[in-house]
């Protein structure tokens, strides 16, 4: 039964980034914006939030003890979104290279994706400087340095974010019955199909985590192994679905940018909290995810935004910095 339910959960998981993915689109053609704008502030932030939300609710209720957790969680989704989800993308227009257009070359919007990396870098690699535990008047006030830095962040990728894109590349909205008179549906259906999409993400992605820990339980494997690799790996991954069916496409732009807006958004406001109402004190696994998840970045940033090209060594390298990771956790549990 419970394996049942996990390949229901994610069966709804997909449906759900289909009807996003779609929604998402219309709403950057309706509202103007650019492809780059779209991918990594729409996309990102919309499939970020949720899991953040949790993070940050848990953080601040928190009982006492319960630091270590959430910043854990906080400094995970970066770190895996930095490794494993950089490498699925990879391998998935590795696969797809044949499909592509443009094959294994990039079509991504360049100055979006430097300044999403170049923010995640600085902002992810401030959360490592504090990790000894700075006192309060030093802490604090980065804090919140950092969250107004997504401010800045979201204010120079609205006017900067590429162009917009053009009718004739968009599917029909899956809402939209009238859809083969092609012209542009209300922006409220647009929206409506992508909360009913997120909505299916979210419920399909905790469904799913439920169920993978009960099969993990059932197997044996330890409490502390299940928290620290299989909770981030179910909650944060089934939600970026939407990037690997952009990249079978070629939508480069909307790919890369559903990644690396939410590394920047999850880079800033939840570590920026974090510094806020906790000690910031990391424990040496937090420590030395970040150390990882920046060497993920700081590939990123050398092959897809100097380079402009999908390398396959380089997608080997982002798996093999989340096994280094894995085994790490698993060596110290």
């Amino acid at each position: 039964m419970e394996f049942l339910l996990l390949v229901v959960s994610f069966a709804v998981i997909l449906a759900g980034a289909l009807l996003f993915t779609n929604a998402v689109e219309w709403i950057g053609h309706r509202l103007k914006l650019g492809e780059g704008a779209v991918g990594s502030l729409l996309a990102a932030v919309g499939t970020a939030m949720p899991e953040t939300l949790i993070a940050i609710v848990a953080l601040i209720g928190a009982k006492e003890g319960a630091d270590q957790v959430a910043i854990g969680a906080i400094v995970g989704a970066p770190f895996l979104l930095a490794t494993l989800a950089m490498g699925l993308v990879g391998l998935f227009a590795y696969l797809y290279r044949e499909r592509r257009e443009t094959g294994l070359r990039l079509d991504a919007h360049g100055p979006t994706l430097e300044r999403d990396l170049i923010f995640f870098l600085i902002f992810f690699a401030v959360s490592l400087a504090l990790a000894w535990g700075a006192p309060d008047p030093i802490r604090i006030p980065i804090g919140i340095v950092v969250i107004l830095a997504y401010v800045v962040y979201i204010r120079r990728t609205l006017r900067g974010g590429g162009e917009v894109q053009a009718h004739g590349t968009l599917d029909p909205l899956v809402f939209e019955r009238r859809s083969e008179l092609r012209t542009d549906p209300p922006l409220w259906l647009c929206v409506m199909q992508l909360l009913v999409g997120l909505g299916a993400m979210v419920g399909g992605a905790h469904l799913f985590v439920e169920e993978l820990l009960h099969i993990a339980e059932s197997l044996g494997v330890e409490a502390v192994v299940l928290a620290l690799i299989l909770a981030p790996l179910a909650t944060e991954l089934p939600e970026k679905v939407n990037s690997f069916f952009w990249v079978r496409e070629g939508k480069d732009s909307l790919a890369l940018g559903n990644i690396t807006g939410a590394m920047v958004f999850q880079s800033t406001i939840p570590i920026g909290i974090g510094l806020i109402f906790t000690d910031w004190e990391l424990s040496f696994n937090a420590t030395f995810s970040i150390v990882l998840g920046l060497i993920g970045g700081l590939l990123a940033y050398e092959v897809l935004h100097r380079r402009d090209r999908f390398a396959l060594p380089v997608v080997i390298a982002w798996f093999a910095l989340y096994a280094t990771y894995i085994v790490v956790v698993a060596a110290t549990a």
